[in-house]
């Protein structure tokens, strides 16, 4: 199921330094301070988790959408230097079978920072799911240098650095 978010691709010049804005308006966590092991225990990889303020989520990066879970809970991107991150929305969501989310883009459309990624209920998720938390990890992090946060506490969705 996530075959399509490793290897790296495309032919344009890859920039040295890339920035990841914050997908959504909230509060920044630790990643460590996510409430599931796979995140926590960064399994999947290094990142970083907003606690959402509202259900906009939006492209965090330029790039291009190479996976759309059919839930519709979560969103993988290739960024211009070929970092692949995923944005998972909520914990335990994949089970509402995209049941409150919607989504605006679709595998092989091309992003930029604060484009509309997905529109989700709040409400919904949180009385269906065990938490809203988003986090956001860099899947392929091995073939990046080590990840340097900026130290925002608030976030602006496709403003905040994080």
């Amino acid at each position: 199921m996530l075959k399509k978010l490793f290897g790296l691709g495309g032919s344009r010049k890859k920039p040295a330094e890339e920035v990841i804005f914050s997908p959504a308006d909230g509060a920044v966590m630790d990643l460590a301070s996510v409430p599931d092991p796979v995140f926590s225990q960064k399994m999947m990889g290094d990142g970083i988790a907003v606690e959402p303020a509202n259900g906009e989520i939006v492209s965090p990066v330029e790039g291009e959408v190479i996976q759309l879970f059919h839930t519709k809970h979560a969103v993988g991107i290739r960024t211009l230097s070929g970092a692949e991150l995923l944005i998972h929305v909520g914990l335990d969501t994949v089970n509402m079978n995209g049941e409150g989310f919607e989504a605006h883009v679709k595998e092989g459309d091309k992003v930029k920072t604060g484009d509309l990624l997905l529109t989700c209920r709040m409400d919904l998720i949180k009385e269906k799911a065990s938490s809203t938390v988003i986090p956001m990890v860099i899947m392929n992090g091995d073939a990046a240098e080590p990840l340097q946060f900026a130290g925002a506490n608030e976030a602006k969705k496709g403003q905040t650095e994080l």
